[in-house]
């Protein structure tokens, strides 16, 4: 059986937007993903403002690229490293590319090699803007690469807990369960800067165990949605009574789920297979929804 064989990546470093600090977790990171065959960084070396990068760059062999600012205010080095990238991807020696800046003017040529069938790997600090890091596949902070600063938490845990849910729900037909490294590179494409050490945790299924709605499998491969204590029927049932108790014989969508959820403590639409509370309320043959949302009991023929 032969070995697969492994990735090769240009490491691309825009010395102006990044700290030369990070040097070490970098190549670390993307060790992880391949070999990185092209190394380069780039920027205007007769400045003493580069006189830390000059070091470092020696001592990890990487290849310094002189770029003279040619105009005040305007950045030659993007155009230098966008021009270096493109001749590279050309060549076709090389699997994916390893952008590190934390500049948006990279967004573009992170979509183009993207376009091209390459993978893109961003690396930037956490001032780094949404467009850049949303063009790459997989984005990384490199606070939290270095572990330096708090966790970077740019997505809530919330929003990747419901987004778990849908993804299973929407995936795993009625089993309700994922493997989880499917889950983990599901939430990546879905969220490029998504990395649970932003969190501060080291794995995935750590991660997923801080998570009230599911629960791991089988030595932790594989993520389930917890079943609720009520099924669906007891469910229906609550909520034809709420409809149907409701003095004015109408009642708002809204004001019905709050009521719900007053009844029973664990109800979360999305644990019964429902994107929306509407779709729910459609579902139950005794309720009526109309433009308006509200809801009340549908007149007996």
């Amino acid at each position: 059986m032969f070995e697969e064989k492994e990735k090769m990546f240009a490491v691309l470093i825009d010395s102006d937007n990044v700290s030369p600090k990070y040097i070490k977790y970098i190549f670390d990171e993307i060790s992880n993903y391949g070999i990185a065959t092209y190394k380069r960084i780039y920027g205007d070396w007769t400045s003493n403002s580069k006189g830390n990068w000059k070091n470092i760059a020696l001592e990890n062999s990487i290849m310094p690229i002189q770029q003279y600012s040619y105009t005040t205010g305007k950045n030659a080095t993007d155009s230098s490293m966008i021009i270096d990238a493109m001749d590279i991807l050309y060549s076709n020696h090389v699997d994916g590319f390893c952008l590190v800046s934390s500049d948006s003017d990279f967004t573009r040529l992170a979509a183009r090699l993207r376009e091209s069938g390459m993978m893109v790997i961003g690396m930037g600090e956490k001032k780094t803007p949404k467009p850049f890091s949303s063009a790459c596949n997989i984005f990384k902070y490199l606070e939290s690469l270095a572990a330096e600063d708090e966790p970077v938490t740019e997505l809530d845990i919330k929003t990747i807990e419901e987004t778990i849910i849908d993804i299973i729900n929407e995936n795993s037909g009625d089993s309700s369960e994922m493997n989880t490294g499917e889950m983990r590179n599901r939430l990546v494409k879905r969220y490029p800067e998504f990395d649970v050490r932003n969190y501060g945790y080291t794995k995935f299924s750590s991660f997923l165990n801080t998570m009230s709605s599911l629960e791991l499998k089988n030595n932790a491969t594989m993520v389930k949605v917890k079943k609720s204590e009520y099924s669906i029927q007891q469910v229906y049932k609550t909520i034809i009574h709420l409809v149907s108790e409701n003095k004015n014989k109408k009642i708002n969508l809204g004001e019905l789920n709050q009521k719900l959820m007053e009844k029973i403590l664990s109800f979360k639409v999305k644990d019964y297979g429902y994107s929306k509370f509407s779709k729910l309320i459609a579902d139950i043959k005794e309720l009526q929804l109309d433009g308006q949302n509200e809801v009340k009991m549908k007149k007996e023929k």
